[in-house]
């Protein structure tokens, strides 16, 4: 043999031996779980696993209305259809429904044509557009790590204009990373930047409420210790920031509770990953610690029930009983045996502001242990009445009521 075909040789043998012992330790190195599987219990052999998202919409002719029950005088009708993944809405002056997706990419308009409601795509291939907002005539959409804005869109709505880049320096972390947006009374934009993991210590930047001025381009902290927050609203009189928080995966079936939170002050810190619902230590990372470290939330919501879009009550359509009363879209369990959820909760405050009463205002799209929808935002129109989006139907519907 040559001395070049020996260095040949020797060389494959080096390159197969080399290649055997990474494949080795590959296959002897534990992979790494999803994030949604953190603080799985080693050794679990639940198939408990998140729902596929919603990615085309039903024909309205299909979707069981019939099945919501309301409180007496109260209806429910489908208002827009055709609208895949449909989550956050807001509304324009001139009464234009905008609606935004998580998985799709797509942003909906939908407007009143002739006594009908036609739905429009304004914008596709978005990186989780969920967060939209309406400020001076300009739709401001929060993607994974970006905010955007659309000037004057409700005049080109069938010729969108290129979107100006607000703020790009967002985390881009896919877990937890979608936004639910809200304009504030101070015109700064807030939103969640959530925890990348299921159980995990946050970065700094991460697990909070935060705000970003559109003008300056200044990103603030507004409140820390929140796992995942997907809906938020400021009070119609005090004009406080609440908002909506998704506890923590598999401690158990009925804990964590998913809260609701009200900021009352500047440097609040609700917890996580240390503590959850205000009294339930973390089984990992709540050692050595105290619950009374920490601000409690407003209300326990239900243990998974996936709450999400909020809105306080400020139409003059419902009894006088519900004014400034807070609605949440609780879009349902998946880690849960049994499920829980799937409904839209009503939340009454006394005069002081603090929660008085939860119950469920509207429900059914849960039909035993199978779903046929899931709420995920809610939003007042002018004339009082309430809309809903459902991300698994792909459609939104109307809430009126009738003395």
């Amino acid at each position: 043999m040559s001395a070049i075909s020996k260095r040949g040789s020797l060389a494959f043998l080096i390159l197969a031996t080399s290649a055997s012992a990474v494949l080795a330790q590959a296959t002897a190195s534990p992979m790494i779980p999803p994030s949604w599987a953190q603080g799985r219990v080693e050794g679990s052999t639940s198939n408990l696993a998140p729902h596929p998202p919603g990615m085309s919409a039903l024909p309205g002719a299909e979707i069981p209305l019939s099945k919501i029950k309301l409180p007496k005088g109260f209806e429910i009708a489908l208002w827009a259809e055709g609208m895949p993944n449909a989550r956050e809405m807001v509304i324009g002056p001139k009464g234009t429904v905008f609606a935004s997706t998580r998985f799709v990419g797509n942003v909906y308009a939908v407007v009143e044509k002739d006594g009908k409601r036609e739905v429009k795509i304004i914008a596709k291939g978005l990186n989780k557009p969920n967060g939209v907002v309406i400020k001076n005539g300009s739709l401001y959409v929060a993607e994974l790590s970006r905010i955007i804005r659309y000037d004057d869109i409700e005049n080109h709505l069938d010729n969108p204009p290129a979107p100006v880049v607000v703020f790009d320096k967002l985390p881009k972390d896919e877990a937890h990373g979608w936004k639910f947006m809200k304009l504030g009374p101070d015109g700064k934009l807030y939103f969640n930047i959530g925890s990348p993991g299921n159980i995990v210590m946050p970065p700094y930047t991460h697990a909070q409420i935060a705000r970003v001025d559109p003008e300056k381009g200044i990103l603030e902290t507004v409140a820390r210790g929140v796992r995942n927050s997907v809906g938020m609203d400021f009070h119609p009189v005090s004009k406080e920031l609440w908002f909506t928080n998704n506890g923590r995966d598999w401690i158990d079936d009925s804990l964590p509770n998913d809260t609701l939170h009200r900021v009352s002050r500047k440097d609040m810190n609700f917890g996580f990953p240390f503590c959850h619902q205000g009294d339930l230590l973390d089984p990992e990372f709540g050692q050595g610690r105290s619950c009374a470290e920490f601000d409690p939330p407003a209300a326990k919501l239900g243990p998974h029930v996936a709450a999400l879009g909020m809105r306080f009550y400020t139409g003059k359509m419902f009894p006088a009983e519900y004014g400034n009363n807070i609605f949440i879209a609780e879009h349902g369990s998946w880690n849960r045996s049994k499920k829980s959820g799937y409904n839209i909760t009503r939340v009454t405050l006394d005069k002081n502001t603090k929660v008085k009463k939860l119950e469920v205002f509207a429900e059914g799209w849960l039909d035993g242990e199978k779903f046929w929808g899931r709420p995920a935002d809610v939003q007042v129109m002018k004339d009082g009445s309430m809309l809903v989006s459902d991300d698994v139907a792909g459609a939104i519907y109307r809430i009126s009521y009738k003395k």
